[in-house]
């Protein structure tokens, strides 16, 4: 029985390429349509310092109880 020679990586690409190419066209067809869409990346050190210094503006703020009052009514368990 002969060896089967493991695909080589152009071909793994395409094959690859085609799955993706072929979800795309099953997903026109039920009348999708792709997008894309950018976000904050929460993982770096200027994000989270930029998150600290909104939630310290928030937190001193002169309605800080009342937004915390809101806040903790929206997050009562109603369980």
């Amino acid at each position: 029985m002969p060896s089967a020679k493991p695909k080589s990586r152009t071909k793994a690409l395409a094959a690859s390429r085609e799955k993706v190419r072929a979800h795309r066209e099953r997903l026109r067809a039920q009348g999708l349509r792709p997008i894309q869409v950018w976000v904050p990346d929460t993982r770096t050190p200027r994000f989270a310092a930029e998150a600290a210094r909104q939630s310290g503006l928030v937190g001193s703020s002169r309605y800080a109880a009342d937004d915390q009052a809101f806040i903790d009514a929206l997050s009562a368990d109603d369980s």
